[in-house]
């Protein structure tokens, strides 16, 4: 899913997915790419499951699929999370230890 959308191309056509359903010409209007382009990064949103089509007569149109959104959404919410709590621990850490850690001075010796 995060391969998918990794395109700047895809993560646009998502965006506007999540307004409401778009049919692949209203999806390709604002990306400068030719048609078979569009499609080929249509296939790819559609092989992570992100994005799901269906064909009336000549219009394919293209929906959002929110769960598979809202999965990577708690994946990196996750993530976050636990970058703010080990964040928070050196926070905590810095604060008790001003001076930085304490090393140990090898002896000196008399020359």
């Amino acid at each position: 899913m995060f391969q998918a959308l990794a395109d700047p191309a895809r993560r646009s056509m998502v965006d506007r997915l999540c307004s409401g359903p778009a049919s692949v010409k209203e999806l390709a209007e604002p990306l400068k790419m030719a048609l078979p382009s569009v499609l080929q990064h249509l296939q790819m949103l559609e092989a992570s499951g992100l994005v799901r089509s269906e064909k009336i007569g000549r219009v394919r149109t293209c929906h959002i699929e929110p769960a598979v959104l809202r999965s990577a959404e708690a994946w990196i919410n996750d993530r976050r999370t636990h970058w703010e709590q080990s964040l928070d621990r050196l926070g905590d850490y810095l604060k008790a230890n001003p001076d930085g850690p304490e090393t140990e001075r090898e002896p000196e010796t008399r020359k």
